[in-house]
């Protein structure tokens, strides 16, 4: 009774708090891929020349993602809200589901996913329309059924959400680092299968796009704007805007030697793989506003599941509360480096400390009965 009585609250605070966010970012994203796609599609125009009017932001995935979300050329943005919402749900159940483990033993199946959904970037993702839970679905789908099993088709899911979106390319590196061979042929011909797909289709597109779009960082936002919970973001902020390049530079140099040195000893350990290769991305991109950070929420998994509650617990909770917004405008608290860049120090502490080489047959177990 006391558990369903939990369960309930919890519903409750889940729905609450994304309503809550929702008034805050009305699906933002949602309305610039709405508005790029109509523009594009309907109206003739170049994608990446559309603005959302009132704003500098624009489309800036691939043309492959544009030609994924082609069909919201034809649908009213509510419809397109409703449909970004349920997958991402959805995708958060299926998540959940996975990666859960003891975890989902302990506090049950419901109350999993609302911790899940509570999680600020899951929240942030629900209510800006994002497509960060989806694709982080896919690559999940195919390290956990692909990769961690051989099987011939593994590597597709990553290299279709590569063409999506680049950042999930750190995935390309793990399957070189840890000499998966035939998975990262896929994984490289799916991306590239499906970027010739929309290049074909779409020549203009594509050549404005890899030759200008992408390398337009002002489409994308302020680089020191808090959100932007990189080693780069963390960088901007800091007074020292004459060397922050070399700077960032040396950091992903040693963030991915660290990395690559983890995840090289621990080559059979595909799940902790994961959570270790979300992590990197989120470090060592440019730019990771917070609802990108739903990467580390396998490393947080991981961390509560594995051994290291306290670091995974921690993580969740500060991450959750909304705490480092309040460095988010002049005049700002005490101690700006360590609480307006709480996403970054708590990445590095995944990085270093998510529990690796620790793969068990409970887990491979799990999966199969997934798959029957």
């Amino acid at each position: 009774m006391k558990r369903k009585i939990t369960l309930v609250g919890l519903v409750l605070l889940t729905v609450g708090a994304i309503v809550l966010t929702g008034l805050r970012n009305e699906f933002f994203d949602s309305k610039v891929y709405h508005g790029a796609v109509q523009y594009w599609f309907r109206d003739g125009g170049m994608v990446y020349d559309f603005l959302r009017p009132g704003t500098p932001y624009g489309f800036t995935y691939p043309p492959f993602a544009g030609l994924v979300m082609a069909p919201m050329a034809y649908l009213p943005i509510l419809a397109v809200a409703i449909i970004a919402t349920l997958a991402t749900v959805g995708t958060t159940v299926l998540l959940v589901k996975w990666l859960g483990g003891s975890i989902v033993k302990r506090i049950g199946f419901g109350a999993a996913v609302c911790l899940a959904l509570l999680f600020e970037p899951v929240r942030e993702t629900i209510t800006f329309g994002q497509v960060n839970v989806l694709l982080l679905t896919l690559v999940t789908a195919d390290m956990i059924f692909g990769v961690a099993r051989g099987r011939k088709w593994a590597g597709v899911g990553i290299g279709l959400a590569v063409a999506i979106k680049l950042t999930p390319g750190v995935f390309i590196l793990y399957l070189l680092v840890t000499r998966r061979w035939r998975a990262l042929a896929t994984a490289i011909g799916s991306a590239a299968g499906a970027t010739l797909l929309a290049g074909a289709l779409f020549p203009d597109e594509s050549r404005e796009f890899w030759t200008s779009a992408l390398w337009d960082t002002n489409r994308v936002g302020l680089l020191y704007y808090l959100s932007n919970q990189s080693e780069r973001g963390l960088l901007a902020r800091l007074p020292i805007e004459t060397v922050e390049s070399k700077v960032w530079l040396v950091c992903v140099l040693a963030t991915l030697a660290a990395w690559g040195w983890r995840v090289f000893r621990s080559p059979d350990d595909v799940v902790g793989g994961l959570a270790l290769t979300g992590v990197l991305g989120c470090l060592i991109s440019p730019v990771t506003w917070i609802h990108h950070c739903v990467w580390l929420l396998p490393a947080l998994i991981r961390c509560v599941d594995h051994g290291r509650p306290y670091l995974g617990i921690s993580g969740y909770v500060l991450m959750t509360s909304h705490l480092t917004w309040w460095w988010e405008k002049r005049p700002r608290p005490p101690l700006e480096l360590l609480g307006g860049n709480i996403y970054v120090w708590f990445s590095l502490a995944l990085l270093f400390w998510t529990p690796l080489g620790t793969r068990r047959s409970s887990e491979i177990h799990e999966t199969d009965k997934i798959i029957a």
